[in-house]
This record gives structure tokens, C-alpha cells and sequence, in this order.
């Protein structure tokens, strides 16, 4: 399936390859984008348009698109997200409070101004927030796109870790009658040391993050009791901790916070997830991203198409200088051999990315699932198919799994 723009670059029906291949031998039409192959007319502006719907599976870490007509569904795809934001946020942070306290090249604030604007969001809020905007953007560029519905949800956080809350219950909560964290985490613990086999009974107790505070935070589930001399071997790296980490409630809080922003801001309707789940089994499809975007988007019994796989990945490191203190540079060259990070290329009649470079000329090629390619691939074998993005773009070559009976 080829997407089609008019002379003005707007969006028409997509064609078959074999059209795009007449059009293009012709003269009649112009390469615009390779993945997804996209052309457009050299002449005529006007065409014929059927309504296109759109369904945007949100979520924190994976979405789902599907584009589907009254005969057909025209663009499928899994999106995965970002995972590093508040890592790197974080990283930055520390640096620019460590750089206030020592005689460096830090600017002076230019002005004291700390009032947030109305509807502020947290940066990595708003970086999934505005990814949204901008894969709902990149269709309807391609597509004529007349409807994007858009499944918007509602979590209750403490009926999920407690399904028998009920009334007075979300009033007081698991710190209800605490003078604050540690001291609840200290009970719940029964004042001992949660180290496997500890033996000692050292009456100094800390409360010991889990995850590292600065993208762990301070929240009970984080947080862990160990004795003095526990904690101590434990950051020397003597002893090592089995715990399970809480995944928390990113997810949940990610959609429950955009989800009526998402919906305005892109002028979509919405739908729940009930709804979705119903029409979901009734086609008789596999729980995934994509096929819950088909269900969104009103997909009944339309031909499939191979979806593409995209990963959203970092443009750039900005980061200037490798340590804190440090005067090595941290930045590779942009272009090694002519060539940059996530470019994708051909090996051997194989397309994947570039993952690592090195300035001998072998490069580390993978596919976006982190299927090596090879290891060490000689520039003189690799030729490149289309610049590195922020939002890589394959094609998926299996096809949707119906549940089995």
C-alpha cells in the first residue's frame, strides 16, 4: 500500500504498489518518504477521498494505531514510547544544583519567576503528551483522516491496591495516623531489618530506597527498612537485596491526567475501555495495541494490513561534558563515515538501524526489537535507506493472531 498527496501535498486514497510504480515510471509522481512509502502527484489537486477513522490506543509506554475505511484498514501500527525522560530530567537536575554551589560556568538566573502557567504538566508528562499529538499528526498528513476516536480512562489508584475500600476508607489511607513516611514504613516493617538472613540486632534502623530516589521518589512501596550495618554493606556493594520492585502507578496516573487534554486538544471523540474490551473478543482478536486501535476505530470485518513497528528514540546527547567535573568531551562526532545513529541502512539485502559506531569504520546494526544484526558490519557493506528520526519506523512481518478456541 502506497500513501498518495496531491500537487499541494494533501492527503488522497492510497494506492496500490503497482499504480505507484505506473505513476512514478511516468512522471507523474514524486517520492516523498520512504517508510511508509509515500508520493505525490505532479499534477491535479483534487481526488477522491473516502472517510477515514482513526483509533489511538494511549498509553504510558506502548501505542496503538489503526486507520481503517468502510472495505479496509489502511495503516496499522505499534508505537513504543520513550522510557528514559525522567532518568535524564533528573540527571540534569542534579548537575544544576551541584553547579549553584561552586564557582563554574553557570549562568545567573536572568529573572526569580517560579509561578508555573495554568495547565503546567510535568516535562515527562508532557513529552508523552505531546508524542501523542505528534503520531496523530503524522497520519493525517498521510491519510484523509475524517475522525480520530481516542479511548480515554478513568484509574481509581486506591481501589486497585485495595478493592475493599469503600466510604470513609479513601479518608485514611495506609499513613493515616503516621507522623510521616519513615515512621509508617518503620511499622509496617515491624522494626527489623528486611535483609534476607539478618541476624544482627543493630538498634540503629534507616529506611533504604528501593530505586534510587530521584525516579523512585519517597513512596512507601519504595521503601524498604535495613539495620545500620545492612544498609552500609549494601551501598559498598557487599550485599545484594531480593526485592521485588514496584512498578507503581505510572501508567495508570499518565492516563488518568491527559486523557480529556489528548481529546481536546486533538478535536478526537473518545471511547472506554469496556467498550473496546466487548469489541475486542467479538472479532475474535488477540489482546494487543493494535488490535484494541482496531476495535477503537470501529473495525469490524475490513482486510488487515502488516503493521509497522516504530520506536521512539533521543535525537540528540547534550550533554557537553562526560563527568561532572570533567573536561572530556561527551559528544561523538554527529557523523562517523558519513553516517549517524539510528540511520536506517541495508546489510546483506537486510534492512536495519545503526545502533553504535565506531570511527575504524564497524558499526553495530539492529532491528528496533534489539535483534542484532551484526556485531561489526564493515561500512563498505551497509548503504543507507533514510536518515535517523526520533521515531524509527519498520514493517512488521507477522500477521495478527486470533485467539485460538
Amino acid at each position: 500500500m502506497v500513501y498518495v498527496l496531491n500537487k499541494n501535498g494533501r492527503p488522497l486514497m492510497p494506492c496500490s504498489s503497482r499504480k505507484a510504480r505506473m505513476l512514478l515510471s511516468a512522471g507523474k509522481a514524486a517520492v516523498v518518504k520512504r517508510t511508509p512509502f509515500v508520493v505525490r502527484l505532479i499534477h491535479g489537486s483534487s481526488g477522491y477521498v473516502q472517510p477515514v477513522a482513526l483509533g489511538v490506543d494511549s498509553g504510558f509506554t506502548h501505542v496503538g494505531l489503526s486507520a481503517v475505511t468502510n472495505t479496509a484498514e489502511v495503516y496499522a501500527a505499534d508505537v513504543e514510547l520513550r522510557k528514559d525522560l525522567v532518568d535524564l530530567n533528573s540527571e540534569r537536575r542534579m548537575f544544576r544544583r551541584n553547579r549553584r554551589n561552586r564557582k563554574t560556568w553557570y549562568r545567573q538566573p536572568r529573572f526569580d519567576n517560579r509561578r508555573k502557567p495554568e495547565g503546567w504538566l510535568a516535562p515527562s508528562i508532557q513529552h508523552k503528551l505531546d508524542s501523542h499529538k505528534k503520531l496523530i499528526a503524522g497520519i493525517k498528513s498521510i491519510l484523509p483522516v475524517s475522525r480520530v476516536i481516542i479511548e480515554v480512562a478513568a484509574f481509581n489508584i486506591q481501589k486497585i491496591k485495595n478493592p475493599s475500600i469503600e466510604g470513609c476508607g479513601y479518608q485514611n489511607g495506609d499513613q493515616a495516623g503516621f507522623w510521616n513516611v519513615r515512621e509508617y514504613v518503620l511499622y509496617r516493617d515491624g522494626h527489623r531489618c528486611q535483609a534476607p538472613k539478618c541476624s544482627r540486632k543493630d538498634k540503629i534502623l534507616n529506611v533504604h530506597h528501593i530505586e534510587g530516589r530521584k525516579t523512585g521518589g519517597n513512596r512507601p512501596d519504595n521503601l524498604i527498612t535495613l539495620c545500620e550495618s545492612c544498609h552500609d554493606k549494601h551501598h559498598k556493594g557487599l550485599l545484594d537485596l531480593i526485592i521485588k520492585r514496584s512498578n507503581g502507578f505510572k501508567a495508570e496516573t499518565f492516563v488518568s491526567m491527559v486523557r480529556w487534554r489528548l481529546v481536546n486538544e486533538t478535536g478526537a471523540d473518545h471511547t472506554y475501555g469496556y467498550i473496546t474490551k466487548t469489541n475486542r473478543i467479538a472479532l475474535g482478536l488477540a489482546k494487543s495495541h493494535i488490535n484494541d486501535a482496531y476495535a477503537i476505530a470501529g473495525g469490524t470485518s475490513q482486510k488487515r494490513v502488516d503493521p509497522f513497528r516504530i520506536k521512539q528514540v533521543r535525537k540528540c546527547n547534550r550533554k557537553l561534558f562526560k563527568g561532572e567535573r570533567s573536561h572530556i568531551r561527551n559528544t561523538a562526532p554527529r557523523f562517523v563515515k558519513g553516517f549517524q545513529r539510528y540511520d536506517k541502512v541495508s546489510f546483506q539485502g537486510k534492512e536495519c538501524f545503526v545502533f553504535g559506531r565506531r570511527s575504524t569504520g564497524y558499526f553495530d546494526l539492529r532491528l528496533l526489537d534489539g535483534t542484532k544484526v551484526h556485531a561489526s558490519a564493515n561500512v563498505k557493506e551497509i548503504n543507507r535507506l533514510e536518515r535517523g528520526n526520533t521515531f524509527l519506523i519498520e514493517r512488521k512481518s507477522a500477521r495478527t493472531e486470533r485467539i485460538a478456541a
